[in-house]
């Protein structure tokens, strides 16, 4: 498939892992590898994995079991020692975001100024607010003006 591992690549990991446990019939690393490899790769929740890979719990909790115990901290560092031309760094200065990754409205080059509140004329020109009664008030009191 095309997240699996080719044979060669096999032939370089297999000697990296850990020893098998006694107890049980364990799933083959080759097949478990593949899923969490697919998993990673393809960004998919650990219960949507294809059923060619195996059980997903064995294979979610044998990449958390890895992880935990260092094994794959260690195989990272052992794959980089022997290919050290295979080790590629992305950094954030070398990659162009678009304006809008860092909160920019769309269109437009310039931010837009902040909206300044609206005020009446009369009140910016300095004069008194107005005191003009409400319609409604001496209707409600049920009495004639």
């Amino acid at each position: 498939m095309r997240f699996d591992l080719s044979d060669e690549e096999w032939a370089v990991i297999e000697p990296l892992l850990p020893p098998t446990r006694q107890g049980g019939e364990r799933r083959d690393d080759r097949q478990v590898l593949n899923g969490i490899f697919y998993a990673l790769r393809t960004g998919i929740p650990w219960a949507d994995l294809p059923a060619r890979y195996g059980p997903r719990t064995t294979v979610y909790n044998r990449f958390n079991r890895w992880a935990k115990q260092g094994i794959w901290q260690r195989l990272f560092e052992a794959l980089a020692s022997r290919h050290p031309a295979s080790i590629e760094m992305i950094d954030s200065t070398a990659i162009k975001a678009h304006r809008a990754a860092a909160g920019a409205e769309k269109g437009g080059c310039a931010p837009r100024p902040a909206p300044m509140p609206r005020r009446s004329a009369a009140r910016a020109a300095g004069a008194p607010p107005s005191s003009t009664p409400s319609s409604t008030s001496s209707a409600a009191s049920g009495g004639s003006a």
